[in-house]
């Protein structure tokens, strides 16, 4: 009798356990929980979701707020899932009943870490929009710079809108541009005390509120705030603030002519070169540069240059090569600022070589001709690669519509789009984005407007560029590509009008295979300095072979142009070192990676 009992009550239980839902719990304290049975179909969608910072600390509280299109007519299950690249780490449903909503999540313990969240309507899960997440304990891993340059009086809700906007891309540091007022004394206090205003090199207002206010906002955003300003520069009227002769550089051995940089007449001076490996002139600007510090909460210097200056000589007539100079002066300016940060640029690659040796965190190219191409692009990313041995990550200066922003407009969409699917595919991050989008080299510049459209764009770009990091910048390398199709267009292995680029990077465990659709290109200049770029149509389809000996247990896809940026798994076949899979469409471009057993 008992054993009659015994058999049912035994396939009762296992089906129970075979009911109850199975789901990966990141922490004891959040649970996942079951829809509710009331919620009815909607057409309802999610606009938009934002945090509250551009990166977290490993274990810190994140803050999402997210609009719907309306307001729920009753209660309606949210469902919220958070990934790291393929995988799903957590899920949670939750319940709600207007338009506006708001959640935590605790960030995850590992460090420099990217993550994707998706937030959808249970019963329409069309309706769904997505954000990058990144946590990292510092900005300088994964770098995503932004700028400023406009530091008259301005209202407080007006400064708070920008950061907002900056924040919603995931911009991690701010170039203050500019800002001071003379490059050999950037701050002149009074009585030890900062004046309230004063004029920048070009006569514009500078407020000493604004640009404290600016750097306060930024660190409420997880943002770091870099002083700009050059490593040799001296005003016309320098000696008279105590920088001598001796310190100069000149263009001739006669010491009769100074090297200069000029300016337009209406600005408050040429710019004059001093000598960067003369320790007094060292001692001299890292002084200006500590009465920065002790007044305004900088975070660190972004030091800048003017790129190649042709022959110049010291005091005593001696050749100075400069680009050989800029190692040594890093150096000694991080002995000098233990607790700052140093970020210098590289003006078309002059003395990059140096920095990346130096103990700069990252390397930053300011480029110009003759780096026109999206292949002398893709050049310049790659060779930062090889001078950093793959251990540091490339920031661009990469002006857009360069001629077309010497008129009121718009920016093109798709030249901004192809040239950051580049750049962000190679790993590197693009300088672009502040009160509004670079177009030239002197920041407050400003006709060209990004349509509703290219910000929505350029939301999408960040987003994948965080929520992918592991993959795209994490201490990736090339890995050697054979991939053929027999479709509708040729693979290249460098950057081809008509045709798609490919290449590959590879971890200890996974290959990652980039494409980047050039096929409706109208020119190859990443520039699109007049904005005649044109919009590739979405294509489809595309099956490839790829040589692969190793095992591969995985395949899936992922592109800032679909999908919400979201991954998805790709039936493939692997025989005799042959792998073969489709794409099911390409716009700028795909991303697909390989999981290897």
């Amino acid at each position: 009798m008992k054993k009659k009992l015994l058999l049912p009550l035994i396939f009762l239980g296992v089906l129970i356990l075979l009911l109850i839902p199975a789901r990966f719990l990141w922490s004891e304290d959040e649970t996942f929980e079951p829809p509710n049975e009331k919620s009815p179909v909607t057409d309802i969608t999610v606009d938009t979701i934002q945090t509250n910072l551009a990166r977290y600390e490993p274990g810190q509280p994140i803050k999402f707020d997210a609009e719907l299109s309306e307001k729920p007519k009753n209660s309606l299950d949210m469902k919220i899932t958070y990934y790291h690249l393929n995988d799903v780490v957590h899920e949670k449903i939750i319940q709600v009943d207007e338009k506006k909503i708001s959640w935590e999540w605790t960030a995850p313990e590992e460090d420099f870490t990217g993550y994707y969240v998706e937030v959808s309507p249970l019963h329409n899960q069309d309706g769904n929009s997505t954000i990058g997440l990144d946590v990292s304990s510092s900005w300088d891993k994964f770098p995503r710079y932004g700028f400023l340059s406009d530091f008259s009086e301005k209202p407080e809700e007006e400064q708070k809108s920008i950061i907002n906007q900056l924040n919603r891309y995931h911009i991690n540091g701010l170039q203050f541009y500019d800002w001071h007022d003379e490059h050999h004394q950037p701050l002149k206090p009074e009585d030890d005390k900062p004046l309230s205003s004063w004029k920048n090199i070009a006569n514009q207002p500078v407020s000493y509120g604004t640009v404290q206010s600016y750097i306060d906002l930024a660190h409420n955003k997880s943002m770091m705030a870099m002083s700009y300003n050059l490593l040799y520069g001296a005003l016309s009227e320098a000696t008279e603030d105590g920088v001598k002769k001796e310190w100069r550089l000149f263009k001739d051995q006669e010491q009769v002519k100074y090297a200069v940089h000029e300016l337009p007449d209406d600005w408050k001076s040429d710019i004059y070169l001093t000598n960067p490996s003369n320790g007094s002139w060292q001692n001299y600007i890292f002084d200006q540069q500590q009465t920065v510090f002790d007044h305004l909460t900088f975070d660190g210097w972004h030091i800048d240059q003017l790129g190649s200056r042709g022959d110049v000589y010291d005091y005593n007539g001696d050749p100075v090569a400069l680009d050989e100079t800029f190692k040594g002066f890093l150096e000694n300016a991080y002995e000098t600022f233990e607790d700052k940060q140093l970020v210098m640029n590289a003006v078309n690659q002059f003395g990059q070589k140096q920095i990346a040796n130096s103990s700069a965190p990252f390397l930053y190219t300011e480029l110009w001709n003759p780096f026109k191409s999206y292949e002398e692009l893709n050049k310049v990313l790659k060779e930062n690669e090889k001078l950093s041995e793959g251990k540091k990550n490339t920031v661009l200066a990469a002006y857009m519509n360069y001629d077309k922003s010497n008129q009121e407009g718009t920016f093109n969409t798709p030249g901004i789009l192809y040239t950051d699917a580049l750049i962000f595919a190679q790993g590197g991050a693009h300088l672009e984005l502040g009160e509004h989008m670079l177009s030239k080299e002197y920041f407050p510049h400003n006709k060209l407007e990004m349509s509703e459209e290219l910000k929505n764009k350029m939301v999408s770009y960040y987003d994948f560029m965080v929520g992918y990091e592991n993959l795209l910048r994490d201490g990736v390398s090339s890995a050697p590509l054979e991939i053929t199709t027999e479709n509708w267009v040729r693979l290249t292995s460098q950057p081809e009008k008509g045709q798609i680029y490919t290449f590959a990077k590879k971890q200890d465990n996974r290959k990652i295979v980039h494409f980047l659709n050039y096929f409706d290109a109208t020119h190859m200049n990443w520039r699109d300095t007049n904005g005649t770029q044109s919009e590739p149509s979405v294509k489809g389809d595309l099956t490839v072979t790829i040589q692969e000996e190793k095992e591969v247990d995985e395949v899936w896809i992922a592109s800032p142009d679909w999908n919400e940026g979201l991954p998805t798994k790709l039936n493939f076949t692997q025989e005799d070192g042959e792998l073969t899979l489709t794409i099911p469409k390409i716009k700028y471009w795909d991303m697909v990676v390989l999981e290897y057993n």
